[in-house]
């Protein structure tokens, strides 16, 4: 997996990574709320973050890239 797209649109109200963090599958990238709810997005899977590309208060689409890895 390259990347991290946005399941939903919504909110970005968190960001629990920065570029060159190594993640494993599971670990919790990103806090997404869509319809006032909050939803905690995972890494698909083990990997070196390379680009996060949104900001907290940022506005997504779905199928955004939110992550590189």
């Amino acid at each position: 997996v390259n990347d991290l797209k946005a399941p939903m649109p919504g909110l970005i109200v968190g960001i629990a990574v920065q570029p060159g963090d190594t993640v494993q599958k599971g670990d919790t990238v990103l806090i997404l709320e869509a319809m006032k709810m909050e939803n905690v997005l995972k890494s698909p899977g083990e990997g070196t973050v390379r680009a996060v590309r949104v900001g907290k208060g940022d506005r997504v689409e779905k199928g955004q890239v939110l992550i590189e890895f």
